[in-house]
């Protein structure tokens, strides 16, 4: 069937090649010069296979579940028909979190029909009264020729965006990572503030939180930024709203940037923020005229190890020429298609391939896409908002659900001291749902226990917010509750919870590469969601001792303090040049997690 499809349509495609190279082959391939039958040969055969390699005139067949619906016209529904399409649209908004995506001129099996110029019009109408009944807008990403038979037809696929509700916004987390220099820092300035940098780093100065942060113009700290959307796609920054509050009340969907270091003396931190604030993805930023240097393929192998779906920022395009671009370009599609890697490297150079990436990025996690850009400039800036605006959120409403009817656990990340507020606390809420009067339990503390505390008020964003639900991050002030007696690594959970506390586990664990061999008594600083701590390796279960690429079950016992953790939470480990990573298999049981002795201590140290 899809060959009789292939032969009856064909798309009009504006994807870009990932490589000059392919560009001339495509060059060639539109605008074939003329040549004898003999001297073809291969040659003609392999542009032939790559002619049936273009994308085919069909999309997979319509889901139901998920936030995209196919629809082959809307014209002129009957009022009752027009009652189910809202309702059907209010269904997909849910599934996608107060997202959509319609495909206009495709029928359910996926076979993109299109339709004509008068049809198109009616339908985007339909559409738009259907999102104005619940209380949406939409938005044209792009429309494709679809060539038929008899008549030129056209596919629209359409943004329908919920209008934002008491703060109920769609917030999407993006760890940035890359190597000190390579322009993490600007870039995102140069994002949320709406203003182009001077080629000398006066994007950045407003995200660093240090003063020697601002003299050396390296970030040692974890800061945030964020950049908001409107329903129509519109970029709400501070050049157009001066506060966080006016952005997030203007805002449907937010990027919250997470601006982690990227010198090596900062790498504790810098995986602190990886594991501890739960991106949903991560921007590799490497610079055009240094390559893949310093931290960059330590950076890429943690969020690899984490599972964070990554993309690539090319910056700083404006120092160097063309072809130092393509070079680095080049090495990046290498290390990416390594066995190690196993990505797919997608070159995204114009709006049409920026909405591909995105709704490809989030549906298979190898496909990588990279972007080109300049700070400076403004190169291809364009196209990376287009590429957040349409980015879609990986978990959907019935997971968040479920989330949601768990028991409140909020993780502990910040501590601060607030003038006329008393101590505040920032960090992530894991389950459950958290309200401005919610008294919860906090601990635990150096000596297993936890303690009392009423939630006095939450911001997000830097403003009031009365609900947190699961998956957010924001602060909590706790009123007089005394500073002291809170650390990082902590966790806030509901009474009715009943916490325990854990000294010792077992992990599951990948050994990635250890000098000589991993045995008992080693320590290393083990990093779990929130938790950054020295534990001892207490036992290798099976074995007498790890090298390089194995794998094994090992008992870890922690030095200073005990934790509370979850079974299953993903681990990460490392001590000078030994890494590797793991899940926790096992929690011993409370007879067994005694506090470690002092003789036992001056052992291991």
């Amino acid at each position: 069937m899809d060959v009789q499809v292939a032969n009856h349509c064909s798309i009009k495609s504006a994807a870009k090649p990932s490589s000059p190279q392919k560009a001339a082959e495509s060059g060639t391939e539109t605008a074939p010069k003329k040549k004898s039958r003999t001297r073809r040969g291969k040659r003609g055969k392999r542009r032939r296979g790559k002619k049936a390699n273009e994308p085919p005139p069909f999309l997979p067949p319509e889901a139901e579940e998920g936030n995209i619906e196919y629809k082959l016209k809307l014209v002129n529904p009957t009022q009752y028909r027009f009652e189910h399409l809202a309702t059907q649209l209010k269904w997909r908004l849910q599934e996608g979190r107060g997202e959509a995506v319609y495909q206009i001129g495709v029928e359910d099996n996926g076979l993109l029909v299109g339709l004509t110029e008068e049809d198109m019009k009616a339908s985007l109408k339909t559409l738009r009264r259907m999102a104005e009944k619940v209380g949406a807008d939409i938005t044209l990403l792009r429309e494709r020729e679809v060539d038929c038979d008899r008549a030129r037809r056209k596919i629209a696929e359409v943004l329908v965006r919920k209008v934002p509700d008491d703060q109920q916004f769609l917030d999407l987390r993006v760890a940035v990572l890359g190597n000190v220099d390579s322009g993490k820092s600007t870039l995102l300035g140069v994002l949320t503030q709406g203003e182009l940098d001077n080629g000398r780093g006066r994007a950045r100065l407003n995200l660093f939180r240090h003063l020697h942060e601002i003299q050396t113009g390296r970030t040692s700290s974890i800061s945030f930024e964020i950049l908001g959307f409107n329903s129509k796609g519109e970029v709400v920054n501070y050049s157009d709203s001066r506060t966080a509050e006016e952005i997030c009340e203007s805002s449907s969907k937010m990027i919250t940037f997470i601006d982690l270091a990227g010198h090596y003396k900062y790498l504790k931190t810098t995986i602190f923020g990886l594991t501890s604030y739960c991106p949903d993805f991560a921007m590799l930023v490497v610079g055009a005229n240094t390559g893949i240097a310093g931290t960059t393929r330590e950076h890429l192998g943690l969020a690899m190890a984490l599972k964070v779906p990554i993309f690539i920022v090319v910056s700083k395009v404006d120092l160097c020429g063309k072809s130092t671009v393509e070079k680095t370009v080049r090495q990046l599609e290498r290390v990416l298609k390594q066995p190690g890697c196993n990505k797919i490297p997608m070159v995204v150079a114009n709006p049409d391939d920026a909405v591909t990436a995105a709704q490809q990025f989030a549906q298979s996690s190898s496909v990588t896409p990279i972007f080109t850009l300049s700070s400076v400039s403004g190169e291809n800036l364009d196209l990376l908002k287009v590429f957040f605006n349409i980015l879609p959120p990986l978990s959907n409403s019935k997971e968040q659900e479920e989330l949601m009817q768990q028991l409140t656990e909020f993780q502990v990340d910040e501590i601060y001291s607030v003038p006329d507020v008393g101590t505040v606390v920032g960090g992530t809420l894991y389950s459950g749902v958290c309200r401005e009067g919610d008294r919860l339990v906090v601990g635990p503390t150096d000596d297993g226990k936890f303690l009392r505390l009423k939630v006095c008020s939450i911001h997000r964003n830097r403003s009031g917010c009365r609900v947190l639900r699961a998956g957010q991050a924001a602060t909590l002030a706790l009123g007089n509750f005394d500073r002291s007696l809170l650390r990082k690594g902590m966790v806030m959970v509901s009474p009715k919870m009943n916490p325990t506390i854990c000294w010792q586990f077992e992990a599951a664990i990948v050994l990635l590469f250890h000098a000589k061999t991993f045995r008992r008594g080693f320590q290393v600083t083990v990093h779990i969601g929130n938790v950054r701590q020295t534990a001892t390796v207490e036992c290798l279960l099976g074995k007498e001792e790890l090298r390089t690429g194995e794998r094994a079950v090992v008992c870890f016992r922690f030095l200073k303090h005990p934790e509370y953790l979850r079974v299953g939470a993903k681990l990460l480990f490392r001590e000078g040049v030994t890494k590797g990573i793991g899940h926790v298999t096992h929690l011993l049981p409370s007879t067994q997690n005694h506090v470690p002795d002092q003789n036992h201590n001056q052992n291991h140290t």
